[in-house]
């Protein structure tokens, strides 16, 4: 509620703001949305998130939920060009993580993440651009470990398993409509 307030604030006061959806997440059927409010003469803040709802991708959980606030950086203004940005995010996941593939074994838990992004926004008209991005860092993840076949706790921890990684999290190709 707060945050949607702050967004009230800073898009009446700077009258320039952009909603955006993920083209290339869409098509896997996974929505990734945001929105970027002009917070400088060349900086922006955004707020984006992404889900996925997939129960099984060839026997697997898929799902997830990300969350990401991030300020950016225009080299020319915040309309085109070249952008970067650092942000902060929150994760929860039920997935199968990549080196397990071939393993009965799956993870849920949650996880928050620290990185940067870097992008190019080329426009199209007045109203439309193109956003090409991709954003990555740490995450630090708490999870359990679970056996997909019984749904039984696997990993043998009371609690919950820790770890770290410098990761590409997020990317893609955004349709941007500017308000």
């Amino acid at each position: 509620m707060l945050y949607l307030l702050v967004c009230l604030i800073t898009a009446v006061t700077f009258g320039q703001t952009r909603i955006k959806g993920n083209i290339a997440t869409a098509l896997a059927a996974i929505p990734n949305f945001g929105i970027e409010t002009k917070i400088g003469e060349k900086m922006t803040f955004q707020f984006d998130a992404t889900a996925s709802f997939w129960k099984s991708v060839k026997g697997s959980p898929l799902e997830f939920t990300l969350a990401f606030a991030e300020v950016r950086y225009y080299t020319k203004d915040i309309n085109k060009g070249f952008f970067v940005g650092a942000h902060v995010g929150g994760s929860q996941y039920k997935i199968q993580k990549w080196d397990y593939l071939h393993w009965d074994y799956y993870q849920e838990g949650f996880g928050v993440m620290l990185g940067a992004t870097v992008g190019y926004l080329y426009p199209i008209n007045d109203h439309f651009s193109l956003e090409l991005f991709l954003g990555g860092g740490n995450h630090q993840g708490f999870y359990k470990g679970y056996k997909i076949t019984t749904n039984e706790r696997i990993d043998g921890t009371e609690k919950y398993n820790k770890s770290g990684e410098f990761l590409p999290y997020r990317g893609g190709l955004m349709l941007v409509y500017k308000l």
